[in-house]
């Protein structure tokens, strides 16, 4: 397909026209955004300078969440935090496209990385004779590596369908990224088929991949019975850390993407939650009731006095 497109920027509606509402969302959002890093720095900091952590598979997958995070809530915070100080709020076609791009791949990377992070606390519930085998490190980094190619394609293919639609009319956009449906929204043909495909590769993606998560705690749980009381604790405790988040960033995500390309009044709210609040909350879940890592947390943190005593 030809791409005649001649909009060359997209006005950004933003979260409100009105200057001292945007002013508490600049004050609020950068806040949130300045939690976000230092809460998903410091899970990053805490697991690559603990040796007993980092050779730990759970904790190898936890600290590329974190920067997921962190990377996630980059793609979409900083331009909200800059647009809350003007009252007209543009992006270019190009700056656009790479903020869709950037925001899909760090999404899809994170959902990749919870299902593995599913499949690490499966291994080790329910075999874990055979834990040290499968997961060892090699796989472990494969892994990985599958998470960063997953994300890279399903991004690819998003972008590699947007910008070819032609955009020749409005270019005003009622959100504060660029997202699939409200582009969709403004291009010059029908985005039916477009939109299937978005229903296809974000949509079923996240459905399916949420279900399949759901089908191995399931499993997991059901193999906690033959567990003592004690270590049905500790297996509960991480795991319900991991299906919390697991829930907060796949239910917005199903939400969002599927299901037809019809907007709701909510929808800015949804992508608040989903892109600046989860990332911020995340850390949290994980070290609330993680008595390893916030012991780990102390031993950093007291490390550099002890060696300023010295």
């Amino acid at each position: 397909m030809e791409n005649k497109s001649y909009v060359t920027e997209f006005i950004l509606l933003g979260l409100s026209q009105t200057p001292d509402i945007e002013k508490i969302v600049f004050v609020v959002f950068l806040l949130l955004y300045l939690a976000t890093l230092l809460g998903n720095f410091i899970i990053i900091l805490t697991i690559t300078n603990t040796p007993s952590l980092l050779g730990s598979p759970m904790y190898f997958f936890l600290a590329f969440l974190s920067f997921f995070d962190a990377s996630f809530s980059s793609t979409v915070a900083p331009k909200v935090i800059l647009d809350s100080l003007h009252m007209k709020n543009s992006i270019s076609f190009e700056g656009c496209m790479i903020q869709l791009f950037a925001a899909h791949f760090f999404g899809g990377s994170e959902m990749i990385v919870l299902t593995f992070m599913a499949f690490d606390r499966y291994v080790a519930i329910c075999k874990p004779l055979h834990y040290v085998t499968i997961m060892n490190r090699n796989r472990c980094v494969l892994l990985i590596v599958l998470a960063w190619a997953g994300g890279f394609l399903h991004s690819f293919i998003q972008v590699l369908f947007m910008v070819q639609l032609p955009f020749c009319g409005p270019n005003v956009i009622d959100h504060f990224i660029c997202d699939l449906y409200p582009l969709l929204k403004l291009a010059c043909i029908d985005t039916h088929s477009f939109s299937l495909m978005v229903i296809m590769n974000s949509g079923l993606i996240c459905s399916v991949s949420f279900f399949l998560l759901l089908m191995s705690y399931g499993v997991i749980l059901h193999s906690l019975r033959k567990y003592n009381a004690e270590a049905r604790h500790k297996a509960l405790s991480t795991c319900g850390s991991h299906i919390t988040v697991v829930v907060l960033f796949f239910v917005p995500c199903i939400f969002e993407y599927a299901r037809p390309p019809s907007t709701f009044s909510f929808d800015k709210s949804v992508e608040i939650f989903y892109t600046i609040l989860i990332p911020m909350i995340n850390p949290f879940i994980y070290t609330f009731r993680n008595t390893e890592v916030k012991n780990a947390m102390r031993k950093l943190w007291k490390r550099p006095v002890t060696s300023n005593v010295k």
